[in-house]
C-alpha cells in the first residue's frame, strides 16, 4: 500500500492524540512519549509498505490503516500494556473531534437505503478472499426490522496484529465499535462473539435507537 494519500493523512490527524494518550492513559512522561512517537512514524510506513493495495469499493482501508497505526506505537514502547491499558489508551485515542464527525455522519445515514445497498455490496465483495488483510462478512437483517448484523467470518485486524505479535491486544480494537456506535447517535451496538477471543466469527449488531 502506498503511504502517500489516506494512510499519510490519517498519520496526521491521529499522531498528537496517539502521543498525548501515551502520557494521560500508559503513564509515560512528555520526553518518552515523544521518542515513542518518533520511533512510531517510520515503523508505521513499514507496516504500510508491507498491505497490499485495497480494491475499490473496499470499506475497510480505514480500519487496517487504524490497526498499522496502533501496531507501530506498541512496536515502539518499552514496555508493553496490558489488554485493559489498551483498550483505554486505543478508545481515547480515536475519540477525537475528526473522529465524532465522521460517527455522526454515518449516523445519519444509519439504517437508509443506501446504508443498506452498501452493506450489501460489502458482503458480496468478499475483499478477504484476495487480500488477507481485508474482512469477509454477511450482511443479516434482523426479522423484527429492529437493525442489523455484519457478520465476519475473516477479520484483517486479526491477521495483521498476529503477524506482528500483538494478537492478544486486537480486543483493544474490537471494542472501539461500540464507542463508534455511540458517537454515531443511531444505534446500540450488540455483539457476542469476536474472532480475536476465539469465537465462530464476529458479530457486529446494530439495533435502532
Amino acid at each position: 500500500m502506498r503511504y502517500s494519500g489516506m494512510p499519510a493523512g490519517m498519520w496526521i490527524l491521529y499522531k498528537r492524540s496517539f502521543t498525548d494518550r501515551l502520557i494521560k492513559d500508559l503513564g509515560f512522561d512528555k520526553k518518552q512519549a515523544n521518542e515513542i512517537a518518533k520511533k512510531a512514524g517510520p515503523k508505521y510506513k513499514e507496516i504500510i509498505a508491507g498491505i497490499p493495495e485495497f480494491e475499490q469499493g473496499d470499506r475497510f482501508k480505514t480500519n487496517i490503516v487504524n490497526c498499522a497505526m496502533l501496531i507501530a506505537f506498541l512496536s515502539s514502547m518499552d514496555r508493553r500494556p496490558d489488554v485493559e491499558e489498551a483498550t483505554e489508551y486505543y478508545k481515547n485515542v480515536m475519540s477525537i473531534a475528526v473522529t465524532r464527525m465522521f460517527c455522526r455522519m454515518g449516523g445519519r445515514n444509519k439504517f437508509t437505503e443506501k446504508d443498506i445497498e452498501a452493506n450489501k455490496r460489502t458482503a458480496a465483495l468478499r475483499a478477504a478472499d484476495r487480500n488477507k488483510y481485508s474482512w469477509n462478512m454477511e450482511f443479516l437483517p434482523y426479522s423484527d426490522g429492529s437493525g442489523y448484523e455484519a457478520r465476519f467470518s475473516h477479520c484483517g485486524i486479526c491477521e495483521l496484529m498476529r503477524e506482528y505479535g500483538f494478537f492478544d491486544l486486537t480486543p483493544a480494537m474490537c471494542h472501539l465499535d461500540y464507542t463508534m456506535s455511540e458517537m454515531g447517535g443511531a444505534s446500540n451496538f450488540v455483539r457476542e462473539y469476536t474472532l480475536a477471543t476465539g469465537g465462530p466469527y464476529c458479530d457486529c449488531g446494530y439495533k435502532k435507537k
